[in-house]
C-alpha cells in the first residue's frame, strides 16, 4: 500500500512520543510505502485532480536523522494513494477547514481519507459531547456572562474553557468563592463575542484525565491517565501532566462501546475519548495521540491495531 500522511513538518516530530511516527513505523515494517505532505502542499485546479507536493519517505531507525526523503513528487494525485491519513495537529482553524474540503474533493475523485474530512468538520472536539449527554457532567455552552454566573451559583465549583483550545490552553477553575469569575468570563467570552463551555468540576481529575482510544469502532484495552502535577487542575501532557497507562475501567468500556460503532460508521477510524472519573469530557478526532506512551508502559501495540484497521478500511 501507498499510505500518505498529511501532517505537520516531519522535522518537527518528537519521535519518542509522536503517534504519527508510530503509525509510519508500523506501516513501513509491514512493507507499505510511506508518503508525507503538509496541508499547504495540497492543490486543486479546475479540470484536474487534487494533487500535492509529496515526499516519499524511508524511516532510518536513527533517533536523530529519523527519515530520508527518497524522492519528491511535485504533482502527486491524491486518489492514487491507497489510503490518506489526516494527521495535522490542531488548531482547527480556517486553513484546517479548507484542507478538509480539498481532501473531500479528493474523496469524490476516489481517494480514501481517514479520518473522513466531513466527519472531522462535524465533530468539533469539545462540542461533540453534546450528542452523548448521558455520559457527561453538568455542562453549559453559552456567550452569556449572566448564564455563567447562574451556572456557578448552582454548581459552586466549575471549569471554564474556550471551544477552540488545545492541550489544556485557556482552562480555568472557579471554586465556591467565585474569585475572579467575572474577569475569567470576560477573558474567555470576549464581552459576549465568543462562546464558552462551562462544566461542573469533577474531583476525580486527581486520578487523571483519561485518553481512551477507539480504533475502527473497537476499544483499545488500555488508556493513558494524564495526571495533573504541582497543583495544576489540568492533566494535559502539554500542561505538564504525568501520563500513566492503565487498563480501562468498566465505565470507560461502557462509554467507548456506546460511541465507538456510531463514530466508526461516520468515517472516524481513530477517536480519542477523554474521560474524567465517570464522565466524558471530549471527543478527539483531529489527531488523537498516546500510542507510544501506552505501548511503552503496557506492551500493547496500538500502532499495529491502527494499521490493521487502516488496511481493512482501505481494502
Amino acid at each position: 500500500m501507498h499510505i500518505l500522511f498529511v501532517a505537520d513538518p516531519l522535522s518537527s516530530f518528537k519521535i519518542y512520543k509522536d503517534t504519527t511516527f508510530a503509525m509510519m513505523r508500523e506501516a513501513q515494517r509491514r512493507g507499505h510505502q510511506v508518503l508525507a505532505c503538509e496541508p499547504q502542499d495540497i492543490v486543486w485546479q479546475s479540470g484536474q485532480k487534487v494533487t500535492a507536493r509529496v515526499q516519499h519517505v524511508r524511516l532510518t531507525g536513527d533517533a536523530e536523522s529519523w527519515f530520508n526523503v527518497q524522492s519528491v513528487d511535485e504533482h502527486y494525485a491524491l486518489n492514487s494513494a491507497d489510503a490518506i491519513v489526516m494527521r495535522k495537529d490542531p488548531p482547527f482553524d480556517s486553513e484546517y477547514f479548507y484542507a478538509t474540503h480539498l481532501l473531500e474533493q479528493a474523496e469524490r475523485e476516489g481517494a480514501k481519507v481517514f479520518n473522513k474530512p466531513a466527519a472531522l468538520r462535524d465533530h468539533p472536539e469539545k462540542l461533540a459531547i453534546l450528542e452523548f449527554a448521558q455520559f457527561i457532567s453538568p455542562t453549559l455552552v453559552t456567550r452569556s456572562a449572566d448564564a455563567i454566573r447562574a451556572f456557578h451559583a448552582q454548581h459552586r465549583d466549575i471549569i471554564l474553557k474556550p471551544l477552540d483550545g488545545m492541550g489544556g490552553m485557556g482552562i480555568f477553575r472557579v471554586k465556591d468563592d467565585g474569585l475572579n469569575l467575572g474577569a475569567i468570563t470576560e477573558t474567555l467570552n470576549r464581552d459576549g463575542a465568543q462562546t464558552v463551555m462551562v462544566q461542573k468540576f469533577i474531583p476525580a481529575i486527581d486520578k487523571g484525565d483519561k485518553r481512551v482510544l477507539v480504533i475502527g469502532g473497537k476499544v483499545v484495552p488500555y488508556c493513558l491517565a494524564r495526571i495533573p502535577q504541582g497543583g495544576e487542575v489540568r492533566g494535559n501532557l502539554a500542561a505538564g501532566g504525568k501520563g500513566v497507562a492503565q487498563a480501562i475501567s468498566a465505565r470507560d468500556q461502557e462509554i467507548a462501546e456506546a460511541l465507538g460503532p456510531i463514530l466508526a460508521k461516520r468515517g472516524l477510524l481513530l477517536v480519542g475519548l477523554d474521560v474524567i472519573g465517570d464522565c466524558l469530557t471530549e471527543v478527539n478526532v483531529t489527531s488523537p495521540t498516546c500510542f507510544q506512551e501506552i505501548f511503552d508502559q503496557t506492551g500493547f501495540d496500538v500502532a499495529a491495531m491502527f494499521i490493521d484497521a487502516l488496511e481493512t478500511a482501505a481494502a
